[in-house]
């Protein structure tokens, strides 16, 4: 079996909104500027970190999740990115030990340290005792430090610093800043590309790093995180297996802009892998979708470009004319949203969207679900997740629905998968390489799968 070691160092926190992400991203910035080559992964289910990840690495960001996207596939990413890297970094998930699996799963699994981030803007003392915590509560842990978030002065980072049971663990402290703060809504952080000062404030959050223990590390001392990352047992499991041919000759028209934006990097290079072409375009500025064989809707943010979509008359007529025809569509979350008749926003203003499937979906201020599913696509099953905002009326009937994964429960009902035509609609994001034979048969039409 090849192995193949490199530094590595996973961020995690005691919560979710510690600053996990800016952290990693002045990092990744900090050292990509010293012309090293670093991979980042970001632990569980996410479209957004990515992005910020993605710009300050220079590197597409895979995900990494012993469930959804399988033991077997983190292993070979890890491995992959090992034979290629200076430093490998993985952002964490929600608080270190939140979720089945977390990211302190994750760690143990592959033996990887572990840096925490604390946001200890409202605290002194007590950062010393949830550090302690966070490192003594698992045995089997590989910690590298913690490193403090939100600090309001030196002499706040000292008090900090002191307060540590085994001081040589601190790794610094980044003082309160706007120069960095990466903005959010209701989904999570805001898009990179969506701010005109994105690389600005990726630049300043790692100079501001590079003052702290962790930023002046070299190259020699990073090397007392290295890890050795076995190559994958099970090739089956692996992104690489597949039916390599199940697509081959059929083109994908994928939707990407600003109101769908939410795509896997592994979910495309599966495609590939099984002989599609993909072609992007965007339903917010095109008239039209390319000449294709299947459309793939994305999730994204449709509710903030409503007026924009809704406008858009000649992709509604394009999309219509695709259905008409029998080529399949696979809508995911926002991509289902926009094909239903009418979208209704949080202040109240609904617009006409595509009308391909009857009903409303309306935005609301709480979170309607959110977890780890899997959905049954004639016979084979893809792993994947659930989180969105907004409910559906509609007088449709479930074709299916998801289910929870093995050792899991659901809270209510699983989401429904709506069938139409050549139609398939979710609020279900699926990951196509847990299972590439299903995948496949999302893009198909029903003979030829």
């Amino acid at each position: 079996m090849t192995k193949s070691r490199c530094p590595a160092i996973l961020f995690a926190a005691p919560a979710s909104g510690q600053g996990k992400t800016t952290v990693a991203c002045a990092l990744a910035r900090l050292h990509m500027r010293a012309g090293r080559r670093v991979r980042v992964f970001k632990c569980g289910p996410d479209f957004l970190d990515p992005h910020w990840l993605a710009l300050a690495s220079g590197n597409p960001v895979h995900q990494l999740d012993l469930w959804m996207t399988g033991e077997s596939d983190c292993a070979q990413r890890l491995h992959d990115a090992a034979a290629q890297a200076d430093l490998i970094i993985v952002e964490g998930v929600m608080g270190l030990f939140d979720g089945e699996p977390s990211a302190a799963d994750l760690a143990q699994r592959f033996g990887l340290p572990v840096l925490t981030v604390i946001d200890a803007g409202a605290m002194a003392g007590t950062f010393g005792a949830l550090a302690w915590g966070l490192q003594t509560y698992r045995e089997g842990l590989r910690f590298a430090g913690v490193l403090a978030n939100q600090v309001a002065s030196p002499g706040h980072a000292e008090m900090l610093h002191t307060s540590l049971r085994a001081p040589e663990q601190w790794q610094g402290a980044l003082m309160r800043s706007e120069a960095f703060t990466l903005p959010e809504r209701h989904l999570g952080l805001v898009l990179a590309h969506e701010l005109g000062d994105a690389m600005a404030r990726l630049d300043a959050a790692a100079d501001a790093l590079a003052a702290t223990p962790l930023g002046q590390m070299s190259v020699a001392d990073l090397q007392a995180w290295a890890v050795d990352f076995e190559a994958a047992e099970a090739a089956e499991e692996t992104v690489a297996a597949g039916p390599v041919s199940a697509l081959k000759g059929k083109s994908i028209a994928v939707a990407r802009d600003a109101a769908f934006c939410f795509i896997y990097a592994a979910n495309t290079d599966c495609l590939r892998a099984m002989g599609a072409k993909i072609v992007y375009f965007s339903p917010l500025q095109a008239s039209a979708i390319p000449p294709c064989d299947a459309l793939w809707l994305p999730g994204g943010y449709p509710e903030l470009h409503g007026k924009t979509l809704s406008a858009n008359t000649t992709m509604k007529s394009s999309i219509a004319a695709h259905v008409a025809s029998g080529k399949p569509v696979w809508a995911e979350c926002g991509g289902m949203m926009a094909l239903f008749d009418r979208l209704t926003a949080l202040d109240g203003t609904t617009w006409p969207m595509w009308g391909l499937l009857p009903g409303t979906v309306t935005l609301q201020k709480r979170l309607a679900a959110l977890g780890a599913q899997q959905l049954d696509v004639n016979g084979e099953v893809l792993r994947g997740h659930t989180f969105h905002y907004s409910t559906c009326t509609t007088t449709m009937l479930a074709a299916t629905r998801t289910q929870a994964g093995p050792g899991r429960k659901l809270r209510g009902e699983g989401e429904a998968l709506y069938v139409s035509g050549s139609v398939k609609a979710s609020y279900f994001h699926a990951w196509f390489t847990s299972n590439p034979l299903a995948a496949a048969r999302l893009f198909l039409k029903d003979g030829d799968a």
